[in-house]
């Protein structure tokens, strides 16, 4: 058995409303641990990257980020 089978990955989601629905929501996975991301709220909400600074997101919200684990 290899260390993935016995640590499973987890898999970070960004959580973020849809403009066009109060109820519908967009998921879209994100490659680094929930920790590395800072989400700023505002009239625009954002979500940067703390290890690299890049705007992941830049819109309405609110924004989660979630953690969901891998299968």
């Amino acid at each position: 058995m290899s260390q993935a089978e016995f640590f499973p990955s987890e898999t970070t989601i960004l959580h973020t409303p849809t403009w066009y629905s109060a109820e519908a929501h967009d998921e879209t996975e994100l490659p680094l641990a929930p920790g590395d991301y800072k989400v700023t709220p505002g009239d625009r909400w954002t979500v940067t990257s703390l290890k690299d600074g890049a705007t992941i997101y830049d819109g309405i919200g609110p924004v989660e980020i979630r953690r969901a684990s891998s299968k």
